[in-house]
């Protein structure tokens, strides 16, 4: 598990507290993505989001792997990825 967190709220978003070593993990991570995520920020809302998706049973993609990967391309192009 990842241990003891704590929670800010900063109006429509949270602060989340996670450990240095955590975070140079998702940082180091982030800098190797090849722009994939600019921030550590955007790393830990995608993979909450795909965590919490799939424990929901919403886990089944509608889009083939290519179709997804031609969406992402589409996002990285207008910058949201």
């Amino acid at each position: 598990m990842l241990g003891d967190f704590t929670v800010k709220k900063l109006s429509d978003k949270v602060a989340v507290e996670i450990s240095k070593e955590l975070f140079e993990k998702a940082e180091k991570f982030v800098k190797e993505s090849g722009g994939e995520f600019k921030s550590v920020e955007e790393l830990v809302e995608f993979v909450l989001k795909e965590v919490l998706e799939e424990e929901e049973g919403s886990g089944e993609s509608v889009y083939s792997k290519e179709e997804e990967e031609e969406i992402k391309k589409r996002l990285r192009a207008l910058g949201y990825l």
